[in-house]
């Protein structure tokens, strides 16, 4: 069980580490490390057990034992070498232990109660290990410790696996008991680009203002952070490219923001379509169409082949009131996810910020983003002859959007 607590906090720590997360997960591989080490010393302990008497015969007593389990010289001296170190090296390394895990206990207290619990919890059952070791320690004790200690173990490893892998409190580990404050202001300084707040109105239209003027900024949206370009500026779709280090074989999408812009520019839609869209719009689905040249009736302009593939178009209508807002006083903007290309995707501004700031003009901040993983892009080009297809799931299951497409189309 304690190598299982180990493994799960090595996971843990990656994932952190993956969200860019240093503190949490040098705290994670650290706890890994220990509990691992700790582990695997009761599996050796069990298998080599102190021995009762420390002296062992001189004389040669191998014909006192079946031949079949005769033991030479040699192999007695070698086990009486481990029975006889066994129990003081064992002692020592617990001992030793207890130090590290009391300043590891300090250290789990400026995290959370949860993790604080698991390092007391260790403490005892190094006291535990070391009573065993000394063969001064009752059952009842011990099974009362170790029932504890599975139940803490359990339910942290669990929540710090969850909530680093969702990037959301999805489980309750409690507050720190004690905050290392520090001065931001001395120690960091000035953003790369401008980072308006979403909230005002000022910031969204300092953020319209640079889009139009043929700018790249890092945007929320309902799923995670993406790159917003113009699509009346056919080079600041390219500078998303460049930005990126993404392929150029890879279309970008464009976002509109109600489907009543869509029926302005008249696209040969069929009904079926057009009924698929209303019911996956607005939402973290994004629907491929045929492109047409009624895509610049649309509103994308210039920059009509740099989105999308020669054939077709993925676009979506965004479920978030401000980057709405923003398409109403930009236009349609050419999306893609605010990270480098084959990296995890931006969950929070300061990640957009600290991985792409310098390489944009600016970022509308908007806080945690509602989803950890992108849309769910399904192919419509062929809906009326032979259905829809799934190209990417994401935030949407494609369970889900199967049944709504099952539904429209019986209906």
């Amino acid at each position: 069980l304690i190598l299982i607590g180990g493994f799960v906090q090595l996971l843990a720590g990656f994932l952190a580490f993956r969200k860019y997360d240093h503190l949490g997960g040098a705290a994670f591989l650290t706890f890994s490390a220990l509990w691992s080490s700790y582990g695997a010393t009761r599996i050796i302990s069990a298998a080599y057990p102190p021995l009762q008497n420390t002296t062992l015969p001189l004389g040669n007593t191998s014909h006192l034992l079946p031949a079949s389990t005769a033991l030479t010289s040699a192999s007695q001296s070698h086990l009486m070498n481990i029975g006889v170190g066994n129990s003081e090296g064992f002692t020592a390394g617990a001992i030793a232990f207890l130090v590290l895990n009391a300043f590891l206990m300090i250290l789990a207290s400026s995290f959370n109660v949860v993790l604080l619990c698991m390092t007391a919890a260790m403490e005892l059952l190094t006291i535990c290990f070391l009573l065993f070791t000394l063969e001064n320690l009752s059952l009842p004790f011990e099974i009362v410790m170790l029932s504890i200690f599975s139940i803490i173990c359990f339910y942290g490893a669990t929540a710090s696996l969850a909530n680093s892998m969702f990037g959301k409190d999805l489980m309750m580990m409690g507050p720190p008991l004690f905050t290392a404050e520090s001065s931001k202001k001395d120690t960091e300084g000035p953003p790369p680009c401008i980072c308006p707040k979403s909230h005002c109105t000022s910031g969204l239209r300092a953020i319209a203002d640079l889009l139009n003027t043929g700018a790249v900024c890092g945007v929320p949206t309902d799923t995670v952070y993406a790159l917003a370009a113009s699509c009346r500026h056919p080079q600041a779709i390219e500078k998303v490219y460049r930005i990126k280090d993404r392929p150029q074989e890879k279309p970008i999408c464009i976002f509109i923001s109600n489907l009543d812009q869509l029926r302005a520019a008249a696209p040969p839609i069929s009904p079926l379509l057009w009924e698929f869209m209303e019911n996956v719009y607005p939402g973290g689905i994004g629907c491929i169409i045929k492109k047409g040249e009624w895509l610049k009736k649309l509103g994308v302009g210039e920059g009509y082949s740099r989105v999308g593939t020669q054939d077709s178009i993925m676009i979506r209508v965004p479920d978030l009131t401000v980057l709405v807002h923003l398409i109403d006083m930009t236009g349609p903007l050419a999306i893609t996810s605010a990270n480098p290309s084959g990296e995890v995707d931006s969950t929070h501004h300061d990640m957009v910020i600290s991985r792409l700031g310098h390489k944009l003009e600016g970022v509308l901040c908007d806080g945690d983003s509602d989803e950890v993983v992108a849309s769910t892009v399904v192919n419509c080009t062929k809906i009326d002859e032979s259905g829809i297809t799934i190209i990417r799931e994401g935030c949407i299951p494609s369970g889900k959007v199967m049944q709504i497409f099952e539904r429209v189309k019986n209906r």
